[in-house]
């Protein structure tokens, strides 16, 4: 893997600053009908790859122009990825208490405190003997177990048998280990092997809290240790924000769902794919369904749709069948991002419908619905969820890359012995590229050159390992 590092700062802080106080860097604009300030379609997007030929790999939306019509203002990659976070940041604040294992993948509302002292008494580190004072010690009868009554107290000169956890009897100074211990040859009194110190062994009330000890701060991941922690600290439920619910909507006439491709109908893609990569970037996705190509039953999905954000595939361009648009229009939406400057995956569009509700529109091409995917609803669901920003970072490219000449692109790469390595299928109807990488280059408009640092966005499953069938 190679070694990562921390992008320069270049002021984007001071730039998301500004934005939280003046607005997106977009103009916001409701949706107009079809033909309304837009253009039809002029071409297909290609992504830029030259060895993709047109049409090729696994495609939800074939068919459909993704070119953004000329006379829409399509937004910067880091703008739009600006404009999504603040638009999650403006979301109301939402909340709720759960029991602690569903807390799991939530973040904190507040610093965890500790509810008690832990331990809450003095407990043993290790299965031995409780001695008070100097040896050799004469041995009580029985012993002392975890989660038994308090002892009898101990003193000096006297032992007893006590286990890993167990409650530390009154006037003990040590736990000497099983071990480290051994009976003289009357087997009376108990011996040590070793010099015994005064507090060996023994976990004192308090040591790794005191009651009232803040634990974990606000917007803390919590993680299964956490639910070990808030269970060790005395919580039955924890205060956290809520995953964002997201409902998916693939649409298309020409989708399967089983089955090999046959007389001009595909496979859909998008469906099994998106639904755990949502879930992965911390969404609770409450449905995954399939919609013919209809603006009637579009606009209704999209209206009674009680998630916080609506994920639509295909249908952003100006095509006869691209529905989002005016769709959004009559739902009254904002939008926020129409259109964005990457490739691939240029006519994806962030809207606000309503108080709270957001739709995100990808293309029907499947890599540049991956794009549009971590282009705008990475950003939203990360905000809406209170989560941490991922450190940036950046990696010297292997090889040369090919650049658009007015746009970001997105590559697929794996990483390669202190380099990334750029992949071939990287059209923007192919997964065969991304399905073995671990990261998509950032490449700023006229490409980049072998050795050149580019900007690393991880995929979830980055250093779970990746297959070596695609790589240059």
């Amino acid at each position: 893997m190679t070694a990562r590092t921390p992008a320069a700062d270049d002021g984007s802080d001071e730039a998301l600053a500004l934005l939280r106080d003046t607005g997106p860097a977009v103009p916001r604009r409701k949706a107009g009908p079809p033909g309304q300030d837009r253009a039809e379609p002029v071409h297909r997007e290609s992504g830029g790859n030259a060895s993709a030929k047109p049409g090729s790999g696994a495609s939800s939306k074939p068919h459909r122009s993704s070119a953004p019509a000329p006379h829409r203002r399509a937004s910067s990659w880091a703008d739009a990825r600006a404009v999504a976070a603040r638009a999650g940041r403006s979301a109301p604040p939402r909340a709720h208490r759960v029991p602690l294992e569903q807390a799991l993948g939530e973040t904190l509302t507040g610093p965890l405190t500790a509810l008690t002292d832990l331990p809450s008494f003095d407990t043993s580190a290790m299965d031995g003997w409780a001695v008070a004072g100097p040896g050799p010690w004469a041995v009580q009868d029985g012993g002392v177990l975890a989660g038994h009554a308090v002892p009898g107290p101990l003193g000096d000169g006297e032992a007893v048998r006590i286990a890993t956890g167990a409650r530390i009897p009154g006037g003990a100074t040590a736990v000497i280990r099983s071990e480290h211990a051994r009976f003289d040859e009357a087997r009376t009194l108990l011996q040590a092997d070793r010099v015994v110190l005064h507090g060996q062994d023994i976990r004192p009330r308090g040591q790794e809290c005191r009651s009232g000890d803040a634990l974990l701060p606000a917007t803390a991941l919590v993680t299964p240790a956490v639910l070990g922690l808030a269970a060790a600290a005395g919580y039955d439920e924890l205060a956290t924000v809520p995953r964002p619910r997201v409902e998916v909507l693939v649409l298309g006439d020409e989708l399967l769902t089983q089955g090999l491709p046959h007389d001009g109908l595909i496979r859909d893609a998008l469906g099994p794919m998106l639904g755990v990569w949502l879930r992965a970037l911390g969404a609770d996705v409450i449905a995954t369904r399939r919609l013919k190509d209809d603006a009637g039953s579009l606009l209704a999905a999209v209206t009674a749709s009680s998630a916080d954000l609506v994920i639509t595939t295909g249908g952003t361009a100006a095509g006869p069948v691209d529905h989002v648009h005016p769709v959004l229009h009559k739902a009254g939406a904002e939008l926020l991002v129409d259109g964005v400057a990457v490739r691939p995956g240029h006519p994806m569009l962030l809207a606000q419908i309503g108080v709270g509700k957001h739709l995100v529109g990808l293309p029907g091409n499947p890599l540049a619905a991956v794009s549009g995917l971590l282009t705008l609803a990475e950003p939203l669901l990360r905000e809406l969820a209170h989560r941490a920003r991922p450190v940036t970072y950046t990696a010297p490219l292997r090889n040369a890359v090919q650049g658009h000449p007015h746009d970001t692109r997105l590559v697929p790469v794996v990483h390669r012995a202190e380099r990334v390595l750029p992949l071939h299928y990287n059209g923007p109807a192919m997964l065969r590229g991304v399905a073995a990488a671990d990261g998509l280059a950032v490449v700023p408009p006229g490409g980049a050159r072998e050795d050149q640092e580019v900007e690393i966005l991880d995929l979830p499953w980055a250093h779970a390992g990746s297959g070596d069938g695609c790589f240059t």
